[in-house]
């Protein structure tokens, strides 16, 4: 299956053949549908057959290996396999988790302590921190966040083989969750130079700049070392 969104996060659509039709999704040969895992949400969309036909796509999934399932709602009969359809992504949905989930990478940057959990949101998203309990500046955390994004760091994905990953263990800053391997290879996320370098299947946005101000939200206590830090898009208010 051709992951479009893997090697192009901007493609909005892409034609796709219908391979498969189980009761957890359509499978098609290629699809720009990111399916929900790394904290970022399934995208959603809709299939269009030939006739003009379209067919409503809730959060895609992930099947077996590399596949993604696109499930229907409920009640709505699937195109038949071999049928030719124009995979669409609600963009505007799709661009915000790629601002967030950029964002989210600098907020790794700039905070110290492995991640322990996270999640994409449109316009509030969160990361987790092992962290002793102490005090955490949240002007300070805005202030440093906001001048990466300002900076307009270029932000780009790239494969490097296992065996480099393996003698660069810090690369990986989740704690809970190690890169998929098995492959040969694993795909990174670098912003700038030096800003961040951590392995990352999502989508995200080309430059810092895109992402737009933020603010931090509350800084949660989850635990005797588990801090929360959520963050929010600026221009929603929330």
């Amino acid at each position: 299956m051709e992951l479009v969104f893997r090697d192009d996060a901007y493609a909005g659509h892409c034609d796709a053949v219908v391979t498969a039709v189980t009761p957890a999704g359509v499978a098609l040969d290629r699809t720009v549908f990111y399916p929900t895992g790394g904290g970022q949400p399934g995208d959603t969309g809709r299939l269009v057959d030939e006739s003009g036909a379209a067919f409503p796509v809730l959060p895609a999934v992930k099947g077996e290996g590399d596949a993604v399932l696109h499930p229907l709602p409920e009640g709505v009969a699937p195109p038949p396999v071999g049928a030719k359809v124009r995979a669409e992504i609600d963009w505007e949905r799709r661009y915000r988790h790629m601002r967030m989930h950029t964002c989210l990478h600098l907020l790794s940057a700039v905070v110290t302590g492995g991640v322990t959990g996270g999640a994409v949101g449109e316009a509030k998203s969160r990361l987790d921190f092992d962290l002793p309990d102490t005090a955490l500046d949240k002007e300070a955390l805005g202030e440093a966040l906001n001048a990466l994004i300002e900076a307009d760091h270029p932000v780009v994905p790239r494969w490097i083989d296992e065996a480099e990953l393996d003698a660069n263990p810090e690369l990986v800053r989740t704690m809970s969750v190690q890169p998929p391997r098995g492959a040969g290879r694993v795909r990174v996320l670098e912003v700038g130079a030096g800003v961040d370098l951590q392995p990352c299947g999502g989508t995200h946005v080309a430059r810092t700049g895109e992402i737009g101000r933020v603010r931090i939200g509350k800084i949660e206590n989850k635990g005797r070392r588990n801090r929360r830090i959520n963050v929010h898009l600026e221009e929603e208010g929330a």
